[in-house]
């Protein structure tokens, strides 16, 4: 550990190159989220943690760095990742925000950027098509010419749609999406177009913008998010700093009665969501108040909501793993935001049903300073997703 910090110093000392430094602030702030994310873990007080916050705002990073790592800095929690694979989109295609996988184990399935779910095909090495959520009551097929190839945060989106959360029906084999634009919507096991199930909050007022989807794998009710009634996907970014937009919501759709129902209002950007694997409670994360909320569906507290977590960053979407844990894609701020995006330092956390975070595994790697969407665990694997890039991770730990 000594020669390691030695030589990290002395480093520092050769360069003053603004790409380097760069590197080093990167360096510090991953250790030293590492460092919080271990704390937290292991739940020390407050006041330890504010100390390192306060760390991360000295001018010197070398000095810092190799206290850190001499002093506080254990792994025991954190996981460092192996990247197996990248799996690209086509060209011009980007943001695969969230991925599902059917029943047989094909996919990943990822919706993107010009309206369509593309499934992944081990026989061609890349995506094909399998689905698009356009929906237009004259014609059953997709125009190609206005959709193909449009970039995240058009205007053409609302015409195309822009699928983001997924989620199987194993039963039926159908795939359940969160269109931000167009609603909830479902295609069939054989893929093609979409079907439309709700288009419009309570009342005739639409949607402000659809994130999350989940489907109770006895029951196939489906669980799904409104990120928020006041914003639009494209207005992404002024949404994030607006911290007083709670119109955020939780709703139920009940494929037998095609009803829909809220179960929570007034969540501070309400991203991605979970059902247990017992059906007795649903997780919503809250963007913008960093935190996952539990609304309890069944038991002594039905229909009644907590605070199951509170993070030191952003939670995006929660995904449910074998063992009935749950992965949260999370985000952590830091510097000071240049165009287009903050800098942020994306990592996903596994966490059990007490709300206990079991696993901290940065995603520098992987993204670099752009925030993860999704992590996933299929059939050992981890699988990580961005909004904001054009390819998802494969990766062990």
């Amino acid at each position: 550990m000594t020669s390691r910090v030695e030589d990290i110093a002395e480093k520092g000392t050769k360069t003053t190159s603004v790409s380097s430094i760069h590197n080093i602030y990167l360096l510090l702030h991953h250790i030293i989220l590492s460092v919080l994310l271990h704390l937290y873990i292991q739940n020390i007080t407050n006041l330890v943690q504010h100390i390192l916050l306060a760390i991360m705002l000295s001018t010197n990073p070398i000095a810092i760095l190799v206290i850190l790592i001499s002093l506080f800095y254990s792994a025991s929690k954190v996981t460092s990742t192996r990247i197996l694979d990248r799996l690209f989109l086509p060209s011009l295609l980007t943001g695969p925000q969230s991925l599902a996988f059917d029943s047989i184990g094909g996919g990943p399935y990822t919706g993107v950027s010009d309206g369509r779910i593309l499934k992944y095909e081990e026989t061609y090495s890349g995506f094909v098509e399998f689905a698009y959520t356009w929906q237009d009551s004259h014609c059953w097929c997709r125009n190609k010419t206005i959709c193909d190839g449009i970039s995240d945060f058009s205007t053409l989106q609302e015409t195309c749609g822009r699928p983001l959360g997924l989620s199987f029906y194993y039963q039926t084999g159908e795939l359940f999406i969160a269109d931000a634009y167009l609603g909830l919507v479902k295609v069939p096991y054989y893929g093609g177009a979409a079907t439309q199930l709700v288009a419009h909050a309570q009342g005739s007022n639409p949607f402000g913008f659809l994130s999350g989807v989940d489907v109770e794998p006895d029951t196939g009710t489906v669980y799904f998010t409104e990120a928020s009634s006041g914003f639009k996907l494209r207005d992404i970014r002024e949404l994030l700093k607006n911290t007083d937009d709670y119109s955020g919501n939780l709703y139920k759709y009940d494929p037998s009665t095609n009803q829909t129902s809220l179960l929570l209002s007034n969540l501070a950007v309400a991203a991605g969501v979970a059902v247990s694997g017992n059906g007795s409670f649903v997780l919503v994360s809250e963007c913008n108040a960093h935190r996952i909320r539990r609304f309890w569906l069944a038991g002594p507290k039905a229909n009644t909501s907590e605070v199951f977590l509170q993070l030191p960053g952003r939670p995006e979407n929660i995904k449910r793993n074998s063992k009935n844990e749950f992965w949260v894609a999370m985000n952590y701020p830091f510097g000071t935001p240049p165009p287009p995006r903050p800098p942020v330092l994306p990592l996903g956390l596994r966490v059990n049903e007490d709300g206990e975070v079991l696993e901290a595994v940065p995603l520098v790697d992987e993204f670099g300073t752009e925030s993860v969407s999704e992590i996933q665990e299929f059939n050992g694997t981890l699988y990580a997703s961005s909004l904001h890039v054009s390819y998802a991770n494969i990766f062990k730990v």
